[in-house]
């Protein structure tokens, strides 16, 4: 696992919140799919640091959390 130090956004990249975040700014992520990696950032800051996990570390981490 990485962290990207990027503090500006990645623009190649589409975003995407889950459908169970509420509109009222709660805790949230967003995932981006790039290549070779799924990148992770705080819905509330979009400028701030992304984490980006293996492909096959996200897919597990998944499957996990929908068993929990």
């Amino acid at each position: 696992m990485s962290v990207d130090r990027e503090t500006a956004p990645i623009p190649s990249l589409t975003w995407h919140k889950s459908s169970y975040s509420g509109s009222n700014g709660g805790q949230c992520v967003e995932v981006a799919v790039g290549p070779g990696a799924v990148h992770v950032r705080d819905s509330k800051d979009r400028t701030g640091a992304v984490l980006a996990v293996a492909a096959d570390e996200w897919s597990a981490f998944v499957e996990f959390a929908a068993r929990a």
